[in-house]
């Protein structure tokens, strides 16, 4: 037992010893050494920003991209030099020297980690704080991409902005490698294809002296850039689209009716995403909410006239009417206890005339002929209940009435005034641009639904395979197609609601609109396709509060003229 607490003893002792010589070592041999070298030299964390992935117009044109710009960074290591470097920053950047010190605590991480005190310096500023750097070595200035709109807010609403994520994208996003005081989309394809758009920050680990000059390089993580994405937006026809709704509260789309692909998405109000970029605090609060609403797709409407397509369709297709039915239009009808007005006299009129002049006399008639439920189901069946698909976040799904709903929600009867109302799109159908846009090209592809998009490729990956097998719409051909034809008239009849559009180098049909909206305020619509005979585009023009049907398409003429002389439609 003696001779074990011996050898223990003895262990104890020799491992003191080296301990012992160990500290003698450092402090009393190499101990000026290490100081020096403490004192002379510094390991520096640089950080290497990567660039956010471009979004582009399907000619390859960059629509938002990316620009150098620098931020003056301080390293907290020098604490004895630190009050003076914060002075001439200061007065390099033209600002108080207090509010750099409260960004340096606010941003302190530790002594080696570079602070950034100023984003967005500019280049003449970035040039004098270089020229600092031979006096202060924590002075850092570091590049950075920084988001650039080459059109100012040309397609705002397709591309979205950015900002610093919120708390509810963050409780989202975490799992996903997002992080406080991250910059995210927010909107658009920026908040969609956040993930393929966003890039991976880099680092350098360096050595330098105590007066900042580099040593050597002891670690590096080059960033990774974000994925480039390329759109079915064409810049030409955006331009044309929204010089066509100037400063009009609505919306024009332009799409390829046989396969979806969106070639313009315009909504007005607009915004200047580029504002986000600088002072994004300023910028929401110099905005109403409505200025970041997408009209095309965020907000529903009544249908007006353009929702009579549905309403001859499903009269055609039930043999409730054929091409040979007319009724007289004396300017209303009575309905119940109530008078139900026309917007004219039209006299005898029948499918084709009412659809070329939009008679509402012969529609109440075909409407209650039909039925409420008849209505409500060939709306369903031209996909009128729920969202198209559109791959940019959120679409709405608009709203198809029906008299059990009715009686379940408002417990009320549903009425014959209530049939009249909802068989030319008034009452409480409503109904998204991009509806009522994919609703036409249903007649311009002979009965083909298709999904709209607006996302080419991201990254060289094709994304458009996904829209190649579309449904076709459960309504007879012969149906679909008497109401094509018919939607010609409303063009190249000298009496038709957009006869302002027969003078034109293409041919055009379509279908205008006016719908009630409370008061005085009318919505306008247009949605027609052109060429006539071999479409290639679909187009919706829909003008908010203060529109009529005449007014939309004389916008509709300026963009389809627009397209001929600009040569993107083929004649």
């Amino acid at each position: 037992m003696i001779m074990r607490i011996g050898i223990a003893a003895l262990l104890l002792a020799v491992i003191f010893l080296f301990i012992a010589a160990g500290i003698f070592n450092l402090q009393a041999i190499h101990g000026r050494e290490f100081r020096d070298l403490s004192n002379n030299n510094c390991i520096r964390l640089l950080p290497q920003a990567g660039s956010r992935g471009r979004i582009l117009d399907r000619q390859g044109r960059v629509i938002a991209g990316n620009r150098l710009s620098y931020d003056a960074m301080i390293l907290p290591q020098d604490r004895q030099q630190l009050d003076k470097t914060l002075s001439a920053m200061a007065s390099a950047l033209g600002t108080d020297t207090g509010v750099l010190r409260q960004r340096l605590k606010n941003g302190y991480v530790a002594a080696f980690v570079p602070v950034t005190l100023e984003k967005n310096i500019g280049l003449k500023k970035a040039v004098i704080l270089g020229e600092l750097k031979s006096d202060y070595g924590n002075i850092i200035i570091q590049p950075r991409p920084k988001r650039d709109y080459p059109y100012g807010n040309l397609a705002s609403h397709v591309l979205g902005y950015l900002n610093e994520i919120d708390h509810w994208r963050l409780t989202k996003l975490k799992d996903y490698g997002y992080k406080t005081k991250d910059i995210v989309g927010f909107g658009g394809v920026e908040e969609k294809y956040d993930y393929y758009l966003r890039q991976e920050d880099g680092a350098q680990s360096i050595q330098v002296d105590h007066r900042g000059k580099f040593i050597c390089t002891l670690g590096y993580r080059p960033p990774v850039d974000g994925k480039d994405i390329q759109l079915t937006i064409d810049v030409k026809a955006q331009q044309l689209a929204e010089e066509a709704l100037g400063e009009r509260k609505g919306s024009i789309i332009l799409m390829d009716p046989n396969d979806g692909a969106v070639f313009a998405m315009a909504s007005s109000p607009g915004f200047d995403p580029g504002l986000f970029v600088d002072k994004p605090a300023s910028a929401l609060a110099g905005l109403s909410d409505s200025a970041l609403v997408n009209r095309a797709i965020s907000s529903a409407y009544p249908a007006a006239s353009v929702f009579k397509l549905v309403v001859a369709s499903a009269g055609l297709e039930t043999g409730k009417i054929n091409l040979a039915t007319t009724y007289s239009c004396s300017g209303g009808m009575k309905i119940g206890n109530r008078e139900f007005k026309c917007w004219d006299v039209h006299h005898e009129e029948d499918l084709a005339a009412a659809i070329a002049h939009s008679c509402d006399i012969f529609f109440y008639h075909t409407g209650l002929l039909l039925g409420p439920q008849a209505l409500h189901d060939y709306a369903v069946k031209f996909a009128l209940s729920k969202p198209t698909g559109f791959d940019l976040p959120y679409e709405v799904s608009g709203f198809v009435p029906d008299p059990l709903w009715k009686k379940i929600t408002r417990f009320q009867k549903w009425f014959d005034g209530d049939t009249a109302n909802f068989s030319i799109g008034q009452g409480d159908l409503l109904v998204t641009p991009l509806q009522i846009c994919r609703l036409v090209a249903v007649f311009a592809n002979n009965g083909t639904l298709v999904t709209p998009y607006v996302i080419q490729n991201i990254a060289g990956k094709d994304m458009s395979a996904s829209h190649k097998n579309y449904p076709r719409v459960p309504v007879k051909k012969s149906a679909i197609n008497y109401v094509r034809q018919d939607l010609r008239k409303v063009v190249s009849d000298r009496a038709g609601t957009a006869a302002v559009l027969s003078g034109l180098a293409v041919s055009v049909g379509g279908k205008t609109g006016t719908a009630e909206a409370g008061g005085d305020k009318t919505h306008g619509w247009f949605a027609g396709f052109f060429p006539f005979n071999q479409p290639q585009f679909a187009i919706c023009v829909f003008l908010e509060d203060n529109g009529s049907g005449h007014a939309a398409s004389v916008a509709a003429k300026q963009v389809i003229e627009g397209m001929v002389n600009e040569g993107l439609v083929a004649q």
